[in-house]
């Protein structure tokens, strides 16, 4: 029987190509067993991956006096255009109990205006080469719906997002994660203990994207980029073989940020990083934050609601009331005179005095 269903395979317009052939050609890290485990620092082999249409990550531009470096195309590029354009971003949801089962799955009739909810209702703004950007509002308001629409996570709509010249919008999540544009964008999530994997180590995780878009081949390579990047957001490496309940907040934080830097990318969403955290972990974060960005030439979209740590870390402010932007501008003139109320009522809402912009 085996035999039989191996023979009536189809193939690829008869051209004895198999589109099911006898070897996988995706290997993912759980492939062979106990022989993989433990293989950053331990025995075995290093897993695989080799993902479908996936390309190698270009090497890493050169970094000077703190700024990215260019080619002289993407260099001129850079000086003409910003490096993120957000225009006319809408994100549509129907409301919940709108609609019978049968119009949500055979879409018999498309919802009328009182069925749908829009999480993110045209808003356009943009990040320039080395900039941050930060972008505040309450609860519910569309901040996360929209950095994660950016990262292309979730598909919008309609509008467009264009990335480095590109419009990374018309791609699906699912094909956007496969393809090296993906190493420019990445992100911190706001619980690191909700987006670290619990059966991976810290080095699992912080090589995780490097596994699957970078050009490092080789266990030894891995492990030494991995302690790198440990040194360099201030983690002791000797953490590295441990997994995360073993952690601490501020050290997951860390792991969560090593792995985000991990492939050089030109723009990193922050979607409230140090929420999460102790008052004085969130410093010594905030503070990485800063000196990552100015040594790695980095662009920033960071999402929060603390007006404080956005006046510190952020040249530009984006202010997100019911899905809209209601205000933005420079954070001395957004923060330090405010124009539109809600503004207003969001500076007045902060418990302890204002810091004074840097």
């Amino acid at each position: 029987y085996a035999r039989k269903r191996r023979r009536a395979r189809p193939r690829f317009g008869g051209s004895g190509l198999d589109l099911w052939p006898e070897k996988a050609s995706l290997a993912s890290p759980r492939a062979g067993g106990g022989a993989n485990r433990g293989w950053v620092g331990g025995g075995g082999n290093p897993p695989r991956v080799a993902l479908v249409g996936s390309a190698p990550h270009p090497n890493p531009l050169p970094v000077k006096n703190g700024e990215r470096g260019h080619s002289s195309a993407g260099g001129e590029r850079g000086r003409t255009q910003p490096l993120l354009s957000v225009e006319k971003l809408v994100k549509e949801y129907p409301r919940q109990g709108a609609g019978s089962v049968l119009t949500k799955l055979f879409g018999r009739k498309p919802p009328v205006e009182e069925e749908i909810f829009r999480a993110v209702d045209g808003i356009s703004f943009s990040i320039d080469h080395g900039e941050s950007v930060g972008l505040v509002g309450e609860s519910g308001c569309g901040k996360s719906t929209t950095s994660m629409m950016v990262m292309r996570l979730l598909d919008q709509t309609s509008g467009r997002i264009v990335f480095d010249g590109e419009d990374i919008g018309g791609i699906l999540p699912q094909s956007f994660a496969r393809l090296p544009r993906r190493s420019q964008i990445q992100m911190v999530f706001q619980d690191p203990t909700d987006s670290l994997n619990p059966r991976f180590t810290a080095a699992r995780a912080i090589a995780d994207p490097i596994m699957q878009l970078g050009d490092i081949k080789g266990r030894d390579a891995l492990r030494d980029r991995c302690e790198e990047l440990a040194r360099l957001v201030g983690l002791p490496v000797n953490l590295l073989d441990r997994f995360p309940h073993q952690l601490s907040g501020g050290q997951k934080a860390r792991v969560g940020i090593a792995r985000a830097m991990a492939l050089h990318p030109k723009l990193v969403i922050l979607d409230e990083p140090t929420a999460a955290l102790d008052v004085s972990v969130q410093a010594v974060v905030l503070n990485l934050l800063q000196d990552l960005k100015q040594s790695m030439g980095m662009s920033y979209l960071f999402v929060s609601h603390d007006l404080n740590v956005v006046r510190l870390l952020c040249d530009r402010v984006i202010v997100m009331r019911a899905g809209r932007i209601v205000e933005q501008g420079t954070s001395e003139h957004v923060l330090g005179n405010p124009q539109d109320a809600y503004t207003k009522e969001l500076l007045t809402a902060i418990p302890h005095p204002p810091l004074p912009v840097s």
